[in-house]
């Protein structure tokens, strides 16, 4: 009987010892594999390491914009996205490195699709402020734009922002203006409505029938709706403000924005920025 039973005890004892022998042989084989496949360098290449270094390695740019905001950036007769914003862009994109994908969509959806990485950049009019700031990056200023109030023609009543009490005044839904209008002109001028639009032909033709009484845009935008449209509509008084467009990344991408910056100083000084501008508006940039 014990005999049998010490028999049995080594036989256990070599099937344990047989299980964990194969157990160590096939991780040895896959660290060794693992290895391999790193060492080798085919597989387990490093990530790029910054946002830049991932547009370049992408070989392409996701800039997001309106499309409905002439003359700075819309669909042209050939369904290509054109215009100022859009030039500044494809001329960006060449100086990276990269070709430029361009993304439409309202106004007050692009920084949200920026911060969920369906675009790599804002470049659409988007107006640098200290409240953007704190959830986006900017390059350096690209444009400056001064912003009047627009009237009906045969308006006589409103010609400053005090006028505006009591009245009806439209403005781009998520835009510098908007913001203009609550935090800054409703405190001091008093009570008025406020009424807000995805794109600046719908506040014009509001503007234009009279449901609205006023509206507040720079002329460089106002100039080609009004001519293709024979809005009777006119800018009255001095700027109200001026505005600076930059061009907008998620936040904390010094890499990103150093090179935007580069791009856009070598655009200024080779005289490529001023053929655009003068391209789009007719008149060189103000210095």
């Amino acid at each position: 009987m014990n005999t049998g039973l010490n028999i049995r005890k080594n036989k256990t004892r070599k099937g344990w010892t047989l299980t964990a022998l194969l157990l160590i042989t096939m991780l040895v084989l896959s660290a060794c594999g693992s290895k391999a496949t790193t060492d080798n360098g085919g597989d387990a290449a490093a990530p790029a390491s910054n946002e830049l270094e991932q547009i370049k390695s992408a070989g392409v740019i996701k800039v997001g914009m309106m499309g409905t905001y002439r003359p700075y950036n819309f669909l042209n007769d050939k369904k290509e996205m054109d215009g100022f914003d859009a030039d500044i862009a494809r001329e960006v994109a060449k100086r990276l490195g990269v070709e430029v994908e361009f993304v439409s969509q309202e106004f007050s959806g692009l920084t949200p699709s920026l911060q969920s990485k369906k675009l790599d950049a804002i470049i659409s009019q988007m107006t640098i402020t200290d409240e953007r700031k704190k959830a986006l990056d900017f390059s350096d200023p690209y444009i400056t734009n001064s912003v009047k109030i627009i009237v009906k023609n045969d308006n006589n009543d409103i010609t400053t922002l005090e006028d505006f009490k009591g009245k009806t005044i439209g403005v781009g839904l998520g835009t510098n203006d908007e913001t203009y209008l609550r935090n800054e002109v409703l405190p001091k001028v008093g009570d008025f409505t406020i009424k807000t639009y995805d794109d600046v032909i719908s506040s014009l033709k509001d503007l234009d029938a009279g449901r609205i009484d006023a509206t507040i845009n720079n002329l460089y935008a106002l100039k080609p709706i009004v001519d293709a449209n024979g809005f009777k509509i006119k800018a009255v008084g001095e700027p109200i403000k001026s505005d600076q467009a930059g061009i907008a990344v998620r936040k904390d991408n010094p890499e990103l924005v150093a090179a935007l910056n580069d791009a856009l100083k070598g655009m200024k000084d080779d005289g490529t920025y001023n053929t655009i501008f003068k391209k789009w508006f007719d008149e060189e940039p103000a210095q």
